[in-house]
Formats: structure tokens, sequence, C-alpha cells
């Protein structure tokens, strides 16, 4: 396995690009700001550099790398098996409501033999991201773990896009499978927020539209508990998040946060489905913590892997988490690529939404607000 990478703060050119091009990928992920992903030209630039290579990628809220977090970049991934065994899927998502069944498509374009594994890269906004995984799973082998994010623009929550070796575009969903049977895969996840509050019991929500709680409309009882901040919703939303908590007020490891406001209705839109029978209640993080959670995640995804050879740890963190931390966000970074030592190149991006198994299990969740980790690497 090889792994080599490029960051530039413009499309590049096939010069730059000749080193990724030496090691003969069969994957190349990128990840960069919108107004890198939209520039015209990038993807022939990429298709023409790299033509027997799987293009997958997205737009983001910051891109991650071994330079560490950057902003209005373009970062280039490129991963050279020795046994490849990659394969793309996509499709367009035409509404929110087309999540479940796009999640679907998507599996129907995985359909190989020895499938394990699928990385996914989903539009950051108008989209109910727990249900694209339901769609997924739905249609995949058993045991198959997804992993991978939303899209971010920079903390907008406006548009966003993916890149795949078809098209870059506001409405693609991009799937990319891994079946051979050499590529090992480990997960680790871990938030890092703590609770504060009254546990609200949801008295209506529909899939991930919050109406209600308590009896009142959701987003009065969110905007009396912001203060000052309501104002700057839903941006200032990433600061204060929700724990999903089940029928007991208990924690249910899973956070929600919010992708927009519909203030006719008096409404939430989350990046993923709510309990309708539980309870939510709101979080705030320190710096700290954050850097805390993020080295635990590491530490999880770190024990399912064979520590010889070299490695890509695919980092997938929230937004969220990058304003907290602010010029400390490096931190986090930081923290994973200690864990996971020198043979390991780190990349990634800061999304709207994390998708990861939960810890110990193939079964994947929505995440938010999580730091997330998926590695790669290939056995002897």
């Amino acid at each position: 396995m090889k792994i080599l990478q490029e960051t530039t703060h413009r499309t590049p050119t096939a010069g730059e690009l000749a080193p990724l091009a030496a090691i003969e990928p069969h994957l190349v992920l990128a990840f960069g700001a919108v107004e890198r992903m939209t520039e015209p030209g990038l993807l022939g630039v990429l298709q023409a550099a790299f033509p027997k290579a799987v293009l997958a990628g997205c737009s983001t809220a910051g891109e991650i790398g071994n330079l560490g977090v950057t902003d209005g970049m373009l970062g280039l991934t490129a991963v050279h098996f020795e046994q490849p065994g990659v394969v793309l899927a996509t499709t367009d998502l035409s509404s929110m409501a087309d999540s479940f069944d796009a999640g679907v498509r998507l599996a129907g374009g995985l359909a190989v033999d020895g499938l394990h594994n699928v990385l996914v890269f989903g539009l950051g906004v108008e989209i109910n991201g727990s249900a694209l995984i339901a769609g997924l799973a739905s249609r995949l082998p058993p045991g198959v773990a997804i992993a991978g994010g939303l899209a971010g623009d920079g903390g907008a929550f406006s548009r966003t896009w993916t890149l795949s070796s078809r098209d870059v575009s506001d409405r693609q969903l991009v799937a990319v499978g891994l079946h051979a049977p050499r590529t090992r895969v480990s997960h680790g996840s871990f938030h890092g927020w703590q609770p504060f509050g009254p546990a609200r019991r949801v008295t209506r929500a529909e899939g991930n539209v919050l109406f209600e709680l308590d009896g009142a409309p959701a987003l009065d009882v969110y905007r009396r508990y912001l203060g000052e901040y309501a104002e700057g919703l839903p941006g200032t939303g990433l600061l204060f998040p929700f724990e999903m908590m089940g029928t007991d007020r208990q924690g249910q490891g899973l956070i929600r946060t919010i992708l927009g406001i519909d203030r006719a209705a008096g409404s939430l839109i989350l990046a993923g489905d709510i309990f309708t029978d539980g309870y939510l209640k709101l979080m705030h993080a320190s710096t700290d913590t954050l850097i805390d959670g993020a080295q635990a995640a590491a530490e999880r995804a770190w024990a399912g892997t064979d520590s010889t050879g070299d490695c890509l740890a695919l980092l997938v963190s929230c937004v969220g988490r990058k304003l907290v931390m602010g010029a400390r966000v490096d931190e986090e970074v930081e923290a994973v690529a200690a864990v996971f030592g020198r043979s390991a190149r780190v990349a990634g991006f800061y999304s709207n939404g994390e998708i990861s198994p939960l810890f110990d299990s193939t079964e994947c969740r929505l995440h938010n607000q999580t730091m997330t980790i998926t590695s790669l690497r290939e056995s002897a």
C-alpha cells in the first residue's frame, strides 16, 4: 500500500500531480473548500492525471491532512493497493424525502463479490443522513460497515458539493466500495460533549424534523436557551447540539446538530432522524474535552489495526467542533496522529455530519459533533 498527498490553493497542474500519478493510485480522495471544488476544469484535470483511479470526495468546512487543518484549500490523497478492490457508485438526490431510496440506489451500484466496507460522501444540506444510511444498509450484505460523512460549506449550510470520477455536483451522492480481502478497515468515534439543562420530551417529530419539545414549538424552546446566540441560527446551533435520549432518559451515544430552521413551522431541521418517543438534552463542550474525545476515537480505531505497514487514517470531524476549538483545532488532529504514529497518513474533512459504525459493531449510524476515524491498511 502506497499513500501520497498534495495540498493546493488552486486546481493543480499535471506536473504537480505527477508524483501522485507515479504510484498508479487505485483511489484518489479529494476534499476541498467549495471554491476549490467548483473551479472549472478540476474534474478534467483529475481524470487526466488518474485515468484508472476511482475519484471520490466532497466540499468541506475545513480540510484535514498531514499538514494539519486548512481552510480554502484542496487536499488530494492518492492510494495504491497491492491488491486492488475498489468500486464506485453514484446517484443524484432529488429531495430530502429521497434520502432512503438514494441509499438503496447506491447499494445497487456496489454489488460486487467480497464487499466488506463502504465509504460514502453525501450532501450536507437538504438531506436526511439517517435515512441515507438506512437505505444503504437495507440492500448491502450483512456485516458490511459504512463510514464517511456529509459535505460541508464552511458552516454556511447553504450549498454543498460532491466529487466522483463522473461528476462534480450539488445533487450527487458518492459511495466507494472496498472488496479486496487484504484491505483491513477499523473504526473509532467519540464526541467529548457534555449535557446540561433538563431533558425535554420529543412530542412531535417527523424523520429529521423536530416540531415540538414538551408540547411547545421546538424553535421557540431552543431560542430561549440560546439567548443572544439565537440571532445567528442555524449556524450558532453548532455550538449547542442535542443529545438523544431514550424513553428512560438515558443517553444513546448519539448527538444531533441543526442543519436549518423553519420559522413559519417553528421547527428545527436536524442532520438525522430523532427518536420520536424519546428525550433531547442540550450539550456544550470545551476545547480540552473535544481533544480528549478525538484521542479516544483514535485509540478505538488503532485497537482494531495491524500495527505494521502504511496506514491511511480518514478523519471526519464536525464543523461544530471546529468552531468551539477555534485556533486550537489542529490539536485534535495532532492527537489522532500521535496515536497512529509516523507510518500513518492523515486525510479528511470537517463536515455537516459524520458516518461511522457504533463501537464494536458494524451497525452504522449518523453522528453529529463527533470525531470519526476510519483506518485503512493492507495485510501481508
